[in-house]
């Protein structure tokens, strides 16, 4: 029985490092990603299943005894790093050993340190920028979906009122203001409510809009800023044309450095011993569990809005 916890302690943890590294790729995938995100819970729920099953595992090795890292002769871990004289006097030796994965050696325990914790920073740079371009933010844009939306070409027909500056640290990052424009082949005036833009609106100006034709009379949606097209489509692109791409793209940066810094934090400082005594842990990789499956249940959340 015990036998069967330990490698279902380290499968859970193959699969569940797997499961997260393809919901990540996902998230940040070259292509915009559809509402619902089937693709991405999907692959988020094998993680949050597999770390919850890991540490279910862990507590039934310690109600058992001992600890899951022990080799097949019973030794302490660091007996993997040589096959033992009880190995080697075997006509058959174990499978693991084969394999080569009898192999708990010190870099093995700082490689597999390593790749979790840059896990963890992919992983918190795609929610990061997920949660950035994950939607508007505004019930216009819902509405005007619901009514079959379309991006078109508009020119602003008279002069914007209720014009203001959007500033940053005393900088100018833009408009706000409440034009009316044309759409070609659509209302001649057509009502946009908070529109924001780079350059000062003025009458003759051409602008993007956010329209639904079978609804002109709920106005349009301008912000040059977001991807409309995406927002049409109930999409959102991680990476998308326009300032908000160049700030997820940053955001992604800064936070994958954090993480290959803690990487190297954490695989370095501490001792081997202390490492694997983290990774067979059952406290620890409860904590562990509970935070993954909240982090899945809020990513399903926003997925759902």
């Amino acid at each position: 029985m015990r036998a069967v916890l330990v490698w279902t302690v380290r499968l859970c943890g193959r699969v569940g490092w797997v499961a997260v590294a393809v919901a990540c790729t996902w998230l940040l995938g070259v292509g915009a990603v559809p509402r619902p995100w089937n693709g991405v819970l999907a692959w988020g729920a094998v993680a949050a299943g597999c770390a919850v099953v890991r540490a279910g595992a862990l507590w039934g090795v310690r109600r058992l005894g001992g600890s899951g890292n022990k080799s097949y002769g019973g030794g302490s871990w660091a007996s993997y790093d040589r096959m033992g004289p009880e190995v080697l006097g075997r006509r058959r030796p174990p499978l693991g050993y084969v394999l080569g994965c009898h192999l708990e050696s010190r870099v093995r325990i700082r490689v597999r340190t390593c790749a979790v914790w840059l896990l963890v920073g992919l992983a918190s740079s795609a929610l990061f920028v997920g949660l950035l371009g994950s939607g508007s933010g505004d019930d216009r844009v819902d509405a005007l979906r619901d009514a079959g939306a379309r991006v078109s070409t508009a020119t602003v027909v008279e002069r914007p009122g209720g014009v203001r500056e959007d500033l940053s640290e005393d900088v100018v990052r833009g408009y706000s203001a409440r034009p009316v424009v044309a759409v070609p082949g659509g209302p001649e005036r057509l009502v946009v409510k908070g529109a924001h833009t780079y350059d000062k609106p003025r009458a003759g100006a051409e602008v993007a809009v956010l329209w639904a034709p079978s609804a002109p009379e709920q106005g349009g949606y301008v912000h040059e800023r977001k991807d409309l097209r995406a927002l049409a489509g109930g999409r959102w692109s991680a990476f998308s044309g326009g300032a908000a791409g160049r700030d997820a793209l940053v955001a992604f940066v800064l936070v994958m450095v954090i993480g290959f810094v803690l990487a190297a934090v954490f695989t370095f400082t501490a001792g081997p011993e202390a490492l694997q005594r983290l990774t067979w842990s059952p406290g620890v990789q409860t904590v562990r569990a509970a935070l993954l499956v909240y982090v899945f249940t809020s990513v399903g959340t926003i997925g759902d809005d």
